[in-house]
């Protein structure tokens, strides 16, 4: 007789007790859990209540102060429940992840192997051709956080090719209740901003560039330039408010180009007082300063086609996801960067949960050694930055930084 735990319902679900399943999860019991997870879907059941998965319901049994927990038996559970479909990244009630709960309990072993299935999941993602976006926690479905940003807002990080109409109103967060949109490229270009003396924000009061950025940025300039050696060809794509192509400048670079989308950026830049402006290009040989107007995906082939080689490349977009930086170091980085050139960029990817930043640290890996470059991370501490609608966030829509900790890519030509 077939067991009733294992029926069809009416409706076509499973009549499988969530409770029975999360209880074999918490006691590690991976015999029992077995056949219950043969069944599509089970692995990743939640609790009406606390919005725990299996994976969380292992992972916060693993630091039981009562008893003496074998970690072999955690791990093994949680390997199990990866096995048979888990997801890695569902949210509880809380807002965190499995991973999260795991760092936050102190089980290192356990984290690494969260990062280790976010890894997988987002690698099989890419080759059938597309990562997820990363969902913040305005996010109307938070059952899954994928990449961007993410965070496909903060992108790599934020980048900026931004402004259309300069103005100078005040502005406050957005209004309680009003809906929320997500950040793409298209509405992006076509947004109006505001330019404020710490930040540039689209009409939507999202953070496009930031001041406390400045030191992330200066770090950057030294580790692609090391000595701040004169003479270079730099390329940066995605202006913003200027930070890192300030810092470049001084190096005395004999090729600087800047490309930018934003309409009100580039008429920013026109302005008679502008550092960046038509004074500017005109400092060097006719063509070797320069403000390409324009997406990176109009303008680089045409660099491409004229021959033109950096030795220094950073890209800082807003509004793109994950692809269009990959598309970039693996299709365009190689045919404009010098054999012994340096690229980095924003990494701002899934920076509003650690697991989330490591996960996609590690997918950036891979991918650069697919495109035969190597990466260098340095860790930069980033302080405190205040809270949500406070501090350096203070009329900003919503923090696209958590994190401490920094990780700043350094990427060059294997061999």
């Amino acid at each position: 007789m077939d067991d009733p735990a294992f029926l069809p319902d009416e409706t076509g679900g499973v009549n499988i007790n969530t409770q029975t399943i999360l209880l074999h999860a918490s006691n590690h019991d991976v015999q029992a859990l077995k056949p219950l997870l043969r069944i599509p879907g089970n692995a990743s059941v939640q609790d009406p209540e606390t919005g725990f998965t299996p994976l969380h319901a292992a992972i916060a049994a693993s630091e039981e102060q009562d008893a003496e927990v074998d970690i072999e038996k955690a791990k093994n559970t949680v390997e199990e429940l990866f096995f048979s479909g888990a997801i890695w990244n569902d949210l509880d009630k809380n807002g965190e992840t499995p991973g999260c709960l795991a760092w936050r309990l102190g089980q290192g072993e356990l984290y690494q192997m969260c990062v280790n299935a976010g890894v997988r999941a987002e690698m099989l993602l890419g080759l059938m051709g597309g990562y997820e976006e990363l969902a913040g926690e305005d996010s109307e479905e938070q059952d899954e956080v994928g990449l961007e940003d993410g965070d496909t807002e903060k992108n790599n990080g934020e980048n900026g090719d931004t402004h259309t109409e300069e103005h100078e109103l005040a502005v406050g967060p957005a209004e309680e209740g009003a809906e929320k949109k997500d950040v793409n490229s298209e509405d992006y270009l076509k947004s109006n901003l505001t330019f404020t003396e710490t930040a540039l924000l689209d009409e939507d009061s999202n953070g496009v560039m930031m001041a406390w950025e400045t030191d992330i940025m200066r770090k950057s300039v030294d580790l692609l330039l090391p000595d701040l050696p004169p003479e270079k060809r730099i390329l940066n794509i995605g202006f913003g408010m200027g930070i890192i192509d300030s810092m470049f400048a001084t190096t005395k670079p004999s090729t600087h180009h800047i490309i930018e989308a934003h309409p009100a950026v580039l008429l920013k830049l026109q302005q008679p007082d502008a550092e960046f402006g038509p004074k500017w290009e005109q400092r060097a040989e006719a063509g070797r300063y320069k403000i390409h107007a324009g997406k990176w995906q109009d303008i680089c082939p045409k660099l491409l086609e004229a021959g033109e080689v950096y030795d220094a490349i950073y890209f800082d977009t807003f509004g793109e996801d994950y692809s269009q930086l990959r598309l970039f170091f693996t299709e365009v980085a190689p045919g404009l960067l010098d054999e012994k050139g340096r690229f980095g960029f924003f990494n701002g990817l899934g920076a509003d949960r650690k697991v989330c930043y490591d996960v996609y640290g590690k997918v950036v890996e891979l991918d650069l050694c697919e495109a035969g470059m190597d990466v260098e991370w340095t860790d930069v501490e980033v302080g405190e930055l205040g809270d949500e609608g406070e501090g350096q966030w203070k009329g900003v829509r919503r923090r696209y930084w958590t994190l401490g900790l920094y990780r700043l890519p350094v990427a060059t030509f294997l061999g």
